[in-house]
């Protein structure tokens, strides 16, 4: 079962009421009923097929975490369609929460996960003392993260976009920012595209993302930056915010791993490529993002293909 330890404070948006009763259940013990998800099968059918690996190396990462018999994740509770407790059954749900299973079982043998939650500016201290073993939370890679933990991936691409009150008129791109006050969440990559995209914005930051969003909602920023991963429920569900166009940056996601363990990192690589082959990354697409994207699932991004991974 995943168990949740005391002090979890990391939230997201709040997410779409359906949305958190149709994504993947958490790993382990659970006598509740799969779920189905858009096309990607259930739960018990995913861990089913999922694989396992053979013949840890004595003494390595994965050894370790076998005899211990869980996986630490460091992860989210509330960011829909990401990594979300479902309400109705006390399991957590989505495309990183369910990524974490699927490694837990290739390690372990059975998905057995406990996620720790962590923020933006904790999450390399989390990896670098050994509080967990990856990190699984919209981790973009970036050269600077490079230099403090390492990144098996990238997994998942997304972007930045633009969040707004709906009834803003004035801000449709990135240059639009220039001169107003743009919300960002601490210690992440939205700060430097800010910079970058609009350099007379005055940036306002806040430790997790529905701080971010009331800050919108209250005012206290014109226009919140975020990936569009996290902010596609949240306009899904609350209309009185709004995504003002694409993406306008290319954020690849990677599993943070600690610094210098290459063996480590290559197994989680290798456990990328295999299943990206078998099509359960696919699968956990549809049953995550996939439900509120149209179309069949994106082709993943190549693992290593982006500086720091």
């Amino acid at each position: 079962m995943v168990r949740f330890p005391a002090g979890m404070r990391r939230a997201a948006v709040a997410a779409v009421a359906a949305l958190t009763l149709t994504g993947l259940a958490a790993c382990g013990d659970s006598s509740d009923p799969a779920v189905p998800g858009a096309g990607g099968g259930t739960t018990d059918d995913l861990l089913a097929s999922a694989p396992v690996a053979e013949n840890l190396p004595a003494g390595s990462a994965m050894a370790k975490i076998k005899e211990r018999g869980e996986l630490l994740v460091g992860g989210s509770l509330d960011a829909p369609l990401l990594s979300q407790q479902n309400p109705v059954s006390g399991e957590v749900e989505g495309l990183d929460a369910d990524f974490g299973k699927l490694l837990a079982k290739y390690i372990i043998g059975e998905p057995k996960v406990k996620i720790v939650n962590s923020a933006s500016e904790t999450r390399e201290a989390l990896i670098s003392n050994g509080t967990v073993d990856v990190v699984l939370q919209t981790y973009s890679i970036t050269p600077e993260r490079a230099e403090k933990v390492a990144f098996a991936g990238p997994y998942y691409s997304s972007g930045l976009v633009i969040a707004t009150k709906a009834d803003e008129t004035g801000i449709k791109s990135p240059a639009d920012l220039n001169g107003k006050t743009v919300i960002a969440g601490a210690n992440t990559p939205a700060i430097p595209a800010i910079e970058k995209a609009a350099p007379d914005a005055k940036i306002v930051t806040f430790g997790s993302d529905p701080e971010c969003v009331q800050a919108l909602k209250q005012g206290r920023g014109v226009a919140y930056v975020q990936d569009q991963a996290v902010l596609l429920a949240t306009a899904k569900q609350d209309t009185s915010i709004k995504i003002q166009g694409e993406p306008f940056t290319t954020d690849p996601y990677g599993i943070g791993l600690k610094h210098g363990d290459e063996q480590f990192k290559t197994f989680v690589n290798d456990w990328l490529r295999e299943i990206q082959k078998s099509g359960l990354w696919a699968k956990v697409w549809k049953n995550s993002i996939g439900t509120v994207v149209e179309g069949e699932a994106p082709e993943p991004p190549a693992i290593g293909s982006v500086p720091g991974s």
